[in-house]
């Protein structure tokens, strides 16, 4: 979190208050109660107004991409797409995608090899969203993902928008999958975002904004969770023991979520006078959701106790804006891990080297080796 955000990081996790107006932010919530309440109160918050998401990205995806929407429209895009998320297609969907990698992955750590985590993530969840919104597998790559990170990473927190320049950088590499993204359109693929959205009668650009979306969502908080989690598991014990006691991996999984919170502010814009805890908040007021604060519930990680339960996934937002991908990010994550438990069934796994990424919008790793442990067969 320090090396992603090295001003906005320590000067929140300052906030000892369950409510805090900061001059220049907004209100900054870190109660998870509170934050809750503000993210089921749709009347009160939105997430279209000033400060809140939509400046961001509407001048970069469009007014329609369920990142930047309220209302009946929202909804009725939400409830048009979740069939391609339920626990059955997104399990197929893995399956079919990732089967031969995580098996790939799981032989090469029993066999000794050390393996680049934070590329293999990388890959797999660029695999996974590449067939979910219809674009070749070759096209979300190494090279667009950099500059997909270039796009989030220039988001800060004490400026709601974009300047001209950013918005500019961020169309052209939008625009990079504009052709692939509009053949899937066209062709009106039920099994595709861009397909479901033409069901529904948007138009090609608007599902053009929507596939840029699912993109910036569905690769970088994934890539940035799943190397984070084995260095937990490793820093705490956990990754031998969790491979033999898997009655524990859900938890740990939920552990990994609280404490790590891969999207760790949400945003939303005040639109009529109300309160969080004894702030005073009015229309046109930026609230600052600090869900990583509201998480820390309980100190260090903890698969048996789970105090993560008590928090409902809240990492993953709550109300109508739950996140959509929530099941294929969970299929993702337990496909992977899966892979890495059973290689150390085989094998004692040690994280061997890891950077941190610098300058992101999601904090993680740059680089994460996992391989051999002490005590392994050569």
């Amino acid at each position: 979190m320090r090396a992603a955000h090295p001003i906005a990081y320590p000067m929140l996790a300052r906030i000892t208050r369950p409510a805090l107006r900061v001059p220049g932010i907004g209100t900054v919530v870190t109660d998870a109660a509170l934050l809750r309440a503000v993210l089921m109160d749709t009347v009160s918050y939105t997430k279209t107004g000033p400060g809140a998401p939509s400046e961001l990205w509407t001048p970069v995806l469009g007014p329609r991409v369920l990142l930047n929407m309220e209302g009946a429209d929202h909804l009725e895009l939400r409830r048009r797409l979740a069939p391609l998320f339920t626990p059955a297609a997104v399990g197929s969907l893995v399956d079919r995608t990732l089967g031969g990698p995580f098996e790939s992955l799981r032989a090469r750590l029993a066999a000794g090899e050390r393996v680049e985590l934070v590329a293999e993530a990388r890959r797999c969840a660029s695999a996974v969203i590449s067939t979910l919104v219809g674009l070749p597998p070759e096209v979300v790559d190494d090279r667009l993902f950099r500059r997909i990170a270039t796009v989030t990473g220039a988001v800060r927190l004490s400026r709601p928008r974009m300047t001209p320049a950013q918005v500019r950088h961020a169309r052209e590499v939008m625009a990079e999958l504009t052709g692939h993204a509009a053949e899937a359109w066209r062709r009106g693929d039920p099994d595709t975002v861009p397909g479901r959205m033409r069901e529904l009668g948007l138009d090609e650009e608007e599902s053009l904004g929507a596939v840029g979306a699912f993109v910036l969502t569905g690769t970088e908080t994934l890539v940035a969770y799943l190397p984070r989690l084995i260095c937990l598991l490793a820093d705490t014990g956990w990754l031998g023991r969790l491979a033999t006691e898997r009655e524990h991996v859900d938890p740990a999984i939920a552990e990994g979520l609280r404490v790590t919170t891969p999207s760790p502010v949400m945003l939303r814009s005040v639109v009529r006078e109300s309160c969080i805890g004894d702030v005073v908040v009015r229309p046109g007021e930026r609230v600052v959701l600090a869900t990583f604060l509201a998480d820390r519930i309980a100190p260090g990680f903890d698969p048996v106790g789970n105090p993560a339960a008590s928090l409902r996934q809240l990492w993953f937002g709550a109300g109508s804006h739950f996140c959509l991908g929530a099941p294929l990010a969970m299929a993702q994550i337990r496909g992977m891990l899966s892979a890495v438990l059973d290689a150390a069934v085989e094998q004692p796994l040690e994280v061997h080297s890891r950077r941190v990424a610098r300058g992101v919008l999601i904090p993680g790793y740059r680089s994460v080796v996992l391989g051999r442990g002490v005590g392994g067969r050569a």
